[in-house]
């Protein structure tokens, strides 16, 4: 199945961009960013021994902002260079070598390579390809989408998940203790060891109005969680106060998003945040 790659069109896009990927002027990031001010949501550090302080702060992030980031999550910096290097190797491999894993035609499933994911309104495109699979528990994992090549791919990948589960615990015993539960019924609602971890690689490649054009218009999640990895260069924003506001940039940080799942579990306690990327 032939994959129209955003990849393709940036390539041929010198000044401009096609019509289906400029915003209407109420999504322009030109015109709707608050320019000038970064975002600075709460930043937790996760090793700070005062546990029931840790737990706290996840709790009043969860609630008040909806997303937080945190430092010293003891997931080493190797291991998430090696997991960033290879996504990046997988999408500047030939169009047609990616196509392999690209997402059935008429599937029901998230899974694959492509470059639509939400509907389109309108017929407005994001300025983004992705790679997406299911990475935990081993008998939900379909390899099938898992690229082959870089062929360090699926080791980079796996050693990504085994430090992640330490992380991922860690966020649900808070959340869980947030609302007056114990520190295991959440995850335990979610699916318990079976809870489903899916891996989300966006690319975006260089846009020559991105003041015009959105990566991934406005959304929240659909997850319990999601565990943001980013790069250095900026791209997240979030909705506050009725304003989009570009996400300061924290070096070896990992984003926090609290999901709708998150939100409906807990009543409307935790907010599912808000945010679109550039």
């Amino acid at each position: 199945m032939e994959v129209v790659s955003i990849q393709d069109i940036a390539s041929l896009s010198k000044d401009i961009i096609p019509d289906e990927f400029i915003r209407s002027e109420t999504e322009q990031p030109g015109i709707t960013t608050v320019h000038g001010t970064h975002l600075e949501v709460p930043i937790i550090d996760f090793s700070n021994p005062d546990e029931e302080k840790v737990e706290n702060q996840i709790m009043e992030a969860s609630s008040d902002w909806g997303m937080f980031q945190i430092v010293n999550h003891e997931i080493p910096t190797e291991v998430i260079k090696k997991l960033q290097q290879v996504g990046q190797e997988f999408f500047e491999l030939p169009q047609e070598e990616k196509e392999v894993y690209a997402k059935p035609p008429g599937s029901m499933s998230v899974e694959g390579y492509g470059t639509k994911l939400q509907k389109e309104v309108d017929g407005k495109k994001g300025w983004v390809d992705h790679l997406f699979h299911k990475i935990w528990p081993p008998s939900a994992v379909n390899h099938r989408f898992w690229p082959r090549n870089p062929p360090s791919y699926r080791e980079a990948t796996e050693e990504y998940v085994k430090h992640l589960h330490r992380v991922v615990d860690k966020l649900f015993k808070s959340l869980s203790i947030g609302l007056g539960l114990e520190g295991h019924e959440l995850k335990e609602a979610r699916g318990g060891d079976d809870l489903v971890y899916l891996l989300k690689i966006n690319y975006y490649p260089p846009c020559p109005r991105p003041d015009l054009a959105l990566g991934v218009v406005a959304h929240t999640d659909m997850s319990s969680i999601t565990i943001l990895v980013p790069n250095n260069v900026q791209g997240l924003q979030a909705f506050r106060d009725g304003y989009w506001y570009d996400v300061k940039y924290v070096p070896n940080a990992l984003v926090i998003h609290i999901g709708d799942q998150s939100e409906i579990l807990s009543n409307g306690k935790y907010k599912s945040v808000l945010h679109r990327t550039t």
